[in-house]
């Protein structure tokens, strides 16, 4: 278990372009404000998207593309550092035009319509635990967590 304090630093409203990737935009909203931790919240609706599952046994992620237009009816998500870079990992909850829910991991190539996003920077001591490792528990990439035995 991974337990630190973090405290509240800005929090940076904004809307991102017609067109942009979602995933890709935000990240570099991050690194160029320079924000390390945080949280991540966004709605609004895609043109398309494309988004992840992770197979927990086969440790491969598998994709879903959908080419038509979708309500974002949320993103969640945080920032953290993997690499020494800001890293955005985020689950997204859309709907389609017939009422159908679909949703998962938020992957490259879903593209904006038109979202409106918050992300809150957290504050942590240097060195606090939030830099993303390979864990061998699972086959992802996690803040790490207490050593056991």
């Amino acid at each position: 278990m991974l337990t630190r304090p973090v405290s509240r630093g800005r929090v940076i409203m904004g809307r991102l372009p017609k067109g942009a990737d979602l995933l890709e935009s935000l990240t570099r909203l991050c690194v160029n404000e320079n924000i390390q931790l945080g949280d991540i919240r966004a709605i609004g609706a895609v043109q398309r998207a494309r988004v992840g599952f992770y197979d927990q046994q086969k440790r491969t992620y598998s994709y879903l593309e959908f080419d038509r237009p979708h309500e974002i009816i949320s993103l969640a998500g945080n920032v953290s550092l993997k690499g020494g870079q800001p890293f955005v990992h985020a689950h997204i909850g859309l709907m389609a035009e017939d009422g159908r829910m679909a949703g998962g991991h938020l992957a490259e190539g879903t593209v904006v319509f038109a979202c409106e996003y918050v992300i809150t920077e957290l504050l942590h001591e240097k060195d606090s635990g939030f830099e993303r490792v390979f864990d061998e528990d699972t086959g992802l990439f996690l803040w790490p967590g207490e050593k056991r035995g």
